[in-house]
């Protein structure tokens, strides 16, 4: 079944031409059609009923100048991008360290035979060592002349042939102990380096500034008990603010400081959905004088005076 088209069925909605005989009859038989009509006709509709809405307000000037604040806070914080770069360039100068397995050759001994009580003593060849953790085979009895020394046995003469003396299974005992402590000693530092390389690159944590005052706020007038928050201000020349449980109001909220002794104030920025935010200070301000902080409810109304409607209150210190 072919469909109306789109443009048509708009045409329709709008009233600007009526449906003919065959357009009809299609709309009563396709769902489709009808459906995607009901729906353009309630778009219409609602055009219609805003046709006389004047200009919205604009926005207060306050509301500009939170955004460009937090614009600027969130410009402050150093990004995480530079951060690793940083935390990789730090682990350039160590590197993981590789260690080959250890291996010992087997100990090879001549066949034993049966000499002259003039046979003379048996001598024990050099160990060959491959790499810093490889051992080669080690191998004992064998004369200087070259043919093997056997073990002693009954009517035998010949000192220690065959046999290691105490002294000499001590020292192959050490020199095995050794090796295999350097090796165990370098498979851990091979398996620590790895580690190093392969962990995923932290970002290195931001100071934190220090905090010149604070106040603690709470509700202040018909505001539920419920509410609170707390305002530090900052080395950097920001106002931080985390709060709790604020009621839900159809404007917005916003900061001021103000002077308890002659109730003047000054708006600082607007709170978004988040419990806490940064707003920054004016320069030079005196927060001996403008020591308490207050958030207010505030209407869409494009008045930038205090609306008098105070959720929370709290006093500077520090």
């Amino acid at each position: 079944m072919q469909h109306l088209e789109h443009e048509r069925l708009v045409f329709l909605a709008l009233g600007e031409s009526d449906a003919d005989d065959g357009e009809s009859t299609h709309l009563d038989t396709c769902a489709h059609c009808r459906t995607e009509l009901t729906a353009l006709r309630q778009v219409a509709g609602l055009g219609v009923e805003t046709q006389g809405l004047g200009d919205l307000p604009d926005p207060p000037d306050h509301i500009w100048q939170g955004i460009a604040a937090e614009i600027g806070a969130a410009e402050a914080v150093p990004s995480l991008t530079e951060a690793r770069r940083q935390q990789a360039a730090a682990q350039t100068t160590t590197g993981p360290a590789t260690t080959g397995p250890a291996t010992t050759g087997p100990a090879t001994t001549g066949p034993a035979t049966t000499g002259p009580a003039t046979t003379g003593p048996a001598t024990t060849g050099p160990a060959t060592t491959v790499g810093p953790t490889t051992v080669g085979p080690a191998t004992t009895g064998q004369r200087p002349g070259g043919s093997p020394a056997g073990p002693s046995g009954p009517g035998v003469a010949g000192p220690g042939a065959g046999r290691r003396s105490p002294a000499r299974r001590r020292t192959g005992w050490s020199r095995w102990a050794a090796t295999a402590v350097t090796a165990v000693a370098a498979a851990a530092i091979g398996v620590v380096g790895t580690v190093s390389v392969l962990r995923p690159d932290e970002p290195a944590p931001a100071p934190t500034p220090a905090v010149l005052a604070s106040a603690p706020l709470a509700a202040f007038g018909s505001t539920p008990k419920s509410a609170q928050g707390d305002a530090r201000v900052l080395q950097s020349g920001q106002l931080h603010l985390h709060v709790a449980n604020l009621p839900r109001v159809p404007g917005y909220y916003e900061v001021w400081l103000i002077n308890p002794t002659n109730m003047e104030m000054f708006s600082i920025g607007t709170l978004g959905g988040d419990s806490d935010a940064v707003l920054p200070l004016p320069p030079n301000v005196d927060l001996k004088s403008y020591s308490v902080v207050d958030v207010s409810a505030e209407q869409y109304d494009n008045n930038t005076r205090h609306s008098g409607d105070s959720l929370l209150r709290g006093t500077l210190t520090g």
